[in-house]
């Protein structure tokens, strides 16, 4: 008897069943056309946001990895080969990433929009920049301070200080001062 009150049960109307999804759909399409018609706004209200914040990051992954090898060479912490060799390769890799879109021109501090975001000066744009070189620079120091971090504290220090010296290089031309 259950079976049969079962199969007499009306069925739901196949529109009925399909309606709630495409509402779903609809709400989801609408969040998204609202989203995009914001952002232009808030791009202009924030230019370069994205990628000053992204070459800030990748600034603190310099500044945390060097602060590990440096601490070691400065006998704040214990020497540790493993460790050593790990963050100067971290370093090696970063410098190896392609992250010319982290630097737009008109992402300076020279924008008055800009000046509280950045301490970019508007040189690494100019004309006869230097700014390429000093990058190579770095990645030559850190591809030896990599080769040499495990082999050893005075192996360490030596490549430190070269690392060091080419990230002066291009804070004191192309940073501002803090």
């Amino acid at each position: 008897m259950a079976a049969s009150m079962a199969a007499n049960r009306p069925r739901p109307s196949p529109i009925i069943t399909q309606e709630i999804p495409v509402k779903r759909h609809l709400v989801a399409a609408l969040s998204v056309a609202v989203l995009a018609a914001l952002q232009p706004a808030t791009a202009a209200n924030e230019p370069f946001k994205s990628e000053v914040k992204a070459r800030q990051g990748l600034m603190q992954v310099y500044a945390f990895n060097l602060g590990t090898l440096a601490a070691m060479a400065k006998g704040n912490k214990p020497y540790d080969a493993d460790a050593a060799a790990a963050a100067a390769n971290n370093l090696k890799l970063a410098t190896q990433m392609k992250n010319g879109g982290m630097w737009p021109k008109g992402s300076s501090l020279a924008d008055p929009e800009m000046d509280k975001r950045t301490d970019a000066k508007p040189e690494i744009w100019e004309a006869g920049s230097k700014i390429g070189e000093r990058s190579k620079a770095l990645g030559t120091a850190v591809a030896s301070l990599a080769q040499s971090a495990g082999n050893g504290l005075d192996a360490l220090k030596a490549g430190v200080g070269e690392t060091g010296k080419a990230c002066k290089g291009c804070h004191d031309d192309y940073r501002r001062k803090r």
